[in-house]
């Protein structure tokens, strides 16, 4: 989609901007659609599927990014921590492999199998598999693994992969922009669909309603990308950079950059752009700090004015008991 297009839409959906009265039967619609699907798969009229291990959902409701791919990265670590055998299953967002199901390694080309998916296979030792049909992609993954437990990244409205547990990522500066969904605001679903997933995490909240629970997502160490030497954070202060981000609330990470004293110009661009050299060509020589998921699609031509940010999550213990008490109540299989 075209940039301008989509900040249009964004500035729209966040930001209160008027919307024209003309899409509004269009989100009716879609609201009607939802609806009529979801109501199609209670009644069995559209089929679900259940795999013979327990599936957790990490989704959203709005368009674009929250903070799911950090939080799927602590649950795989948590869950081994705790005696399973995790597994990650993805859609694989913005590949074009020809194959699918399609298994991911830390070598695979993001430009086939997605930037998210070879982040999650380069931070999490645990088999991943992504394809479109999300219950395909877990077939595949079962069986050439001896996993117990499936995470799927993504997801929510993917109803036809039956699911255990459902777990809701809401960013926690936008939260649910407007209100409205597609084409007039950035819900996918209605915001009412939130009261019936098992949990819901809010990603740097500003404030807590009641029964979220609390993400803080902190990165001290910038690495760079083509020596691998570490430097804290704090070192680049008050330093002149260029801060580069394709994700899908770019503002998150250059807010936390400039908390850290760091002097950057900002280029924001749409989440998941297929990153080119010309893209970092800027005309002052400084360093290029970057967000971890934008790197894995800049590492064939960096050069060692680049540096990432990995992000860590952090959660409250409420969660990981909360997590782990669903997992050994739930039915399944």
């Amino acid at each position: 989609m075209n940039p301008k297009l989509v900040k249009w839409f964004e500035d729209a959906w966040y930001k209160e901007m008027y919307i024209s009265a003309w899409l509004m039967p269009w989100s009716m619609l879609y609201v009607d659609a939802i609806r009529l699907r979801r109501f199609l798969y209670r009644i069995g009229v559209l089929k679900k599927t259940r795999l013979p291990v327990p599936v957790i959902i990490v989704g959203n409701i709005t368009v674009g990014g929250t903070g799911k791919t950090p939080l799927v990265i602590w649950m795989v670590e948590f869950l081994k921590q705790h005696g399973y055998k995790p597994g990650v299953i993805s859609r694989g967002y913005a590949g074009a492999a020809s194959t699918s199901p399609q298994a991911v390694t830390a070598d695979s080309d993001p430009a086939q199998v997605g930037d998210e998916a070879v982040l999650l296979a380069k931070r999490c030792d645990c088999p991943i598999v992504v394809g479109a049909e999300r219950v395909a992609a877990g077939r595949q993954l079962l069986s050439s693994n001896a996993c117990d437990v499936l995470i799927s990244d993504d997801g929510l409205q993917h109803y036809a992969l039956e699911r255990d547990i459902e777990i809701v990522v809401v960013d926690g500066q936008r939260r649910f922009g407007n209100g409205y969904c597609l084409p007039v605001g950035p819900l996918r679903e209605p915001q009412e669909r939130v009261k019936h997933v098992d949990l819901v995490v809010v990603n740097g909240p500003d404030e807590l309603l009641e029964g979220e629970l609390p993400m803080h997502c902190k990165g001290q160490q910038l690495i760079n990308m083509k020596t691998g030497e570490r430097k804290p954070l704090v070192e680049f202060k008050g330093m002149a950079c260029h801060a580069v981000a394709a994700i899908g609330n770019p503002a998150r990470f250059f807010a936390q950059l400039a908390a850290a004293g760091l002097d950057c110009q900002t280029h924001a661009l749409p989440d998941h752009h297929p990153f080119t050299a010309e893209d970092l060509q800027f005309k002052e020589p400084r360093p290029v700090l970057m967000t971890e998921k934008d790197s894995v699609k800049c590492a064939r031509f960096a050069t060692d004015q680049y540096w990432y940010l990995p992000i860590d999550a952090e959660l409250p213990e409420a969660f990981s008991q909360q997590l782990l008490k669903l997992l050994k109540d739930k039915a399944h299989g």
